[in-house]
Formats: structure tokens, sequence, C-alpha cells
């Protein structure tokens, strides 16, 4: 079981005092977020992309390969790759160039994004979304394969022996996670290619990602890649503590009523119901976390959103001492109780390398 953050990198003013940080301050103060991760023990930071104000992460590959050159064993992710109006051929140099720098502490996060916009920016129709991303990722799952690639689609120009480079560091391509808050065919996908479903279950109640994650998973048996309790699912989630309940809703309270995703929506109490939002103590974290394996089954990958809405880095940073040293031992002790010796660990580089290795032993003709 993996547990780390994510960031969606937003400058937003700090509701407490009217301040707000510059872009430079936020990019910073992300980068020492990543330093203070692995520093805390956890096993994954992941940056969204954005390409609109008030968010800062246009460039994802250029601060991971910042954070990489920081960090020993932090695994570096997205946790959106703008699948839909990035260039394939793009993203599939730039990850497998990423990978060779950190020395294979990487994997990405395929996913629409939650800014139409975008799409006219990059020379792209939001209508076309779906399409786009299953012809675009089945173009990059190609290019990150095959030495030389010669294909035709909708909505780029053809390659005609094109060889993208790098190629993957040991000939592995970055493990995959398709994400989605809403659409079965992008959990179609996934299982399709066997790859991992990050059901990014911040905003809805649970029963919609119990179906997302059933559909996933009775796919991904059916494809052929393994049994449906082996298929790699990875969650969602936003905290906030303190020592005690009270002090935890009256210090986020502003943060979370301003939000700019959330905020002047539903109370801070009907959204901490209804999705894994978790405002308290580090005891009431970890009791919240562990009922996502009763909704969702054994999985490989917790996520945790911290650094949102205004809070100051100082704050950010003491919460992430707290999910180091109160919440993380335990929640890998819990997690690890009862799991199936079948239900595989968390992907990385190394531990996808040695299957690789050990099944091409067991079958010589798989080389």
């Amino acid at each position: 079981m993996q547990f780390g953050i994510f960031t969606v990198g937003d400058v937003t003013t700090d509701p407490t005092n009217g301040r707000t940080p510059t872009e430079h301050e936020r990019i910073k103060a992300m980068v020492a977020i990543a330093l203070k991760a692995e520093e805390v023990g956890l096993d994954v930071f992941a940056t969204g992309e954005h390409h609109n104000p008030p968010f800062v992460p246009s460039s994802p590959t250029t601060m991971l390969g910042y954070v990489a050159a920081r960090t020993e064993r932090l695994i570096l992710s997205t946790s959106t790759t703008l699948i839909t109006t990035n260039d394939p051929v793009k993203i599939a140099e730039d990850f497998a160039m990423l990978q060779h720098l950190a020395d294979g502490r990487v994997d990405v996060m395929m996913g629409r994004g939650n800014t139409g916009p975008v799409y006219p920016w990059f020379g792209q129709d939001i209508r076309q979304g779906i399409p786009l991303a299953i012809e675009n990722y089945a173009l990059l799952h190609r290019l990150w394969r095959e030495d030389v690639v010669d294909w035709e689609g909708r909505f780029r120009t053809p390659l005609q022996g094109f060889t993208a480079t790098p190629r993957p560091l040991d000939g592995l391509p970055p493990f995959v996670w398709h994400g989605s808050i809403r659409s079965p065919e992008i959990a179609e996908q996934a299982a399709y290619y066997g790859d991992g479903f990050f059901a990014n279950n911040i905003f809805w109640p649970k029963e919609h990602f119990q179906r997302l994650i059933d559909l996933y998973r009775r796919r991904y048996a059916e494809y052929g890649h393994g049994t449906a309790e082996q298929a790699v699912v990875g969650l969602g989630g936003q905290v906030f503590m303190r020592r005690n309940s009270q002090d935890a809703v009256r210090e986020f309270r502003p943060y979370f009523d301003n939000a700019p995703v959330y905020g002047h929506g539903p109370s801070l109490e009907e959204f901490t119901e209804q999705t894994p939002l978790t405002v308290g103590s580090p005891q009431e974290v970890v009791e919240k976390t562990l009922t996502f394996r009763e909704s969702f089954g054994d999985y490989q990958r917790q996520l945790f959103l911290m650094d949102h809405a205004g809070l100051p880095l100082k704050t950010v940073l003491e919460q992430l001492d707290m999910l180091g040293e109160e919440v993380l031992p335990v929640l890998r002790e819990e997690f690890a109780k009862g799991r199936p010796a079948h239900v595989p660990d968390g992907p990385t580089h190394a531990a996808r390398l040695a299957a690789r290795v050990s099944a091409a032993e067991a079958d010589p003709s798989r080389t």
C-alpha cells in the first residue's frame, strides 16, 4: 500500500488575512511540500496539470524533474496529465526523460481535466474529449512499446517510421493510472490496457465511485489481466488535522468556505459526511481512511490533498508532520492486516522490472 499527497497548485488568497501568495512563492511551496513528503515517510508526491489561473502547475515534468534531483526515494507522479490536449509524442518523450533522471521513480496519471477552455487553447474540441482520450492514449501506449511506429488517426498528423526518444528506462514504460471522477469510458480504458484506475473520489458520494471501481475491476478480469481483486486502484482524499476536532473545524472552515473548487457550495459538515474529506484529529483521519477499504476493496494507493484553498505553507508542513508521525504508521499497519497475498502492492519500477524478468525466465518465449 502506497501513501502520498497530491497538489492542484492553486494560488488562493488566505481568507484569514487577505494575503495572496505570488506564483513564485506558490511554486517554491509545492517543492517544499514534496521534500517534506519524503522526509515524513510518504511514498508518492503527485502534481496536477493546469493552464489557467488560479493554478500554476502548467509544466509538471519540469517540477518533478527538479524534485527528483532533490529526493532519493519518493515516487513522482502526476495527478493529471492532460491526455486530451497534450501531444502523445511529447508525453512519451517527456516522461521517458523524467524516468531516466529519476532512476525509474516515475509514473503518470492520464486524465481529461476539469477546465473546459483548455481544449481550444491547445487546438482541440471539448466535445471530442472521450475520443481524444482514447485515441491519444492508444498512440502513447505504442510509442513506449514499439521502437518504430507507423500510425494514423483522427486528431493529429500521421507518423511514419517514428521513434520516440529516449526509450523508456530498462525498456519498461512508466506505470500509467487513468484518473476519473465521472466517466465509465475511462474506467473501461484502464481495464482494457491492464493499467491502474485512480478514482479521485474527493467530490461525490462514495456510491458513485463504487460503481466506477466495480466496473473497472470486473472488466480488468474480463480482459484477462488477473482477478478483479488484483486490479490496481488508487483513491484520493482530503484531510485537515489538529489535536482535537473542534480546533480543526474552527481553523479550516474559512479555507473550505472560500476554496476555489468547492467553496460557496455545500457546508463543511455536508461535504465531510458525503465525501472523503476529514477535518478533525489524526485518529479521525485514520478511522475514516480505513473505511475506504470497506467501500472499494483492497487497493494500492491513497493520496491526500493537503495544500489547497490558501492554507499557509507553515500549516501544510505541520499537517505533513502529523500525517507522517501519527497517521501513516497506523494506516500501514491496519491496511496490512488481512490483506490477501494475491492482491498486488503499489507499483514501483523495481518491482515491475523484477516481475518482467521472472516472467521471462518462466517463459522464455516472452522475451
